[in-house]
Order: C-alpha cells, then sequence, then structure tokens
C-alpha cells in the first residue's frame, strides 16, 4: 500500500541516519529535468522552431520510479521491460526509423548508465533507431536540436505490407 496520498500524521517516518539525525526527502533530479526539457520542447513548439516540431510525437515510457511489488510485477506482465530508453521520439529522420533518448540528471546528480539501458540502446541502434545518451538538461537539447535538422526519412507507401488482422481503426 503506498502511502503517497495520505496526510504526512498517517505515514510511516523515514529511519533517521545512524547518528539519529532526520533523513532528507529524496529529490528525483533525473525526473525534474526531463518535465524542463518537456516544457522546453513545447515552448519551441509555440515560438515554432523547427526542434518544436518534435514535442507531439515525443513520449515519456515510465519505467523507473520506486513502486510496490506488486504494482512492479503487474507492469512486468503488461510488457514493461529493464532499460527502455527515458524517451522515444517516434519521427524517422537521418535514415532512422526513430529516436531512443536515454536521459540523465546534469553532474553531480547524474546517475550510471545501467546495464540494462545500454543493452537497450544498442538494441535499438542495431534495429536502425538512433540511440542516443544525454547527460543533462544541455545535452539534451543539443540531441533534439540536431535530430530535428536531420532530413525526415523518407517512406514508399506502396512497399509497405499491411497486415490482415486487427480492427480498423481509421476513420472513414
Amino acid at each position: 500500500m503506498t502511502t503517497r496520498g495520505l496526510p504526512p500524521c498517517k505515514r510511516r517516518p523515514r529511519k533517521p541516519k545512524a547518528d539519529g539525525t532526520p533523513r532528507a526527502k529524496p529529490v528525483d533530479w533525473e525526473g525534474n529535468e526531463q518535465a524542463v526539457l518537456i516544457r522546453w520542447l513545447l515552448g519551441e513548439k509555440m515560438r515554432g522552431e523547427r526542434v518544436g516540431q518534435l514535442h507531439d510525437v515525443t513520449y515519456h515510457v515510465p519505467n523507473g520510479g520506486v513502486r510496490s511489488y506488486k504494482t512492479a510485477a503487474a507492469m512486468k506482465r503488461q510488457g514493461a521491460k529493464a532499460g527502455v530508453s527515458d524517451l522515444v521520439i517516434m519521427d524517422a529522420r537521418g535514415g532512422w526509423f526513430g529516436l531512443y533518448l536515454e536521459f540523465k540528471a546534469s553532474p553531480p546528480h547524474t546517475a550510471a548508465l545501467a546495464d540494462s539501458q545500454h543493452d537497450w540502446l544498442a538494441l535499438a541502434h542495431d534495429r536502425g533507431y538512433c540511440a542516443v545518451l544525454a547527460v543533462g538538461l544541455e545535452e539534451a537539447k543539443r540531441v533534439l536540436r540536431e535530430y530535428a535538422e536531420l532530413v525526415r526519412t523518407t517512406h514508399h507507401h506502396t512497399a509497405r505490407e499491411h497486415l490482415k488482422s486487427g480492427t480498423e481503426w481509421r476513420k472513414g
């Protein structure tokens, strides 16, 4: 059971440090910076900047965070995988199918790249996606600006094979 929705008086107190002083509430440096990055991307869209075109095709994969065992197990059954990159840009450019961006907080709050994250970036690259590690907000902005400047990858609609299975979703 989560205590997030409970008033402070009902929550279990944090275990104090060895010297008896209270522990500071943990800060999600990476999550906070990533939120700033997405707000910046929206601002670039509103200003009509080329990089802003990526805002509507960028999404976050919520794999990280602290969860109960029950929730984590349910997510795994539903397809969550360790190491999946933080942001996916669903826009084919520069011959790539899209961009997988692993985002890390700026120093000194940078976490090490986990083996599963390294493996996911390598897998994405091998499957035809641009795969990038960006450490900090400024590097992530540079990556997105550079990716937005790449020529759009063209798709030849006549060469596509269509599936016979699935329910029609197109309007009309």
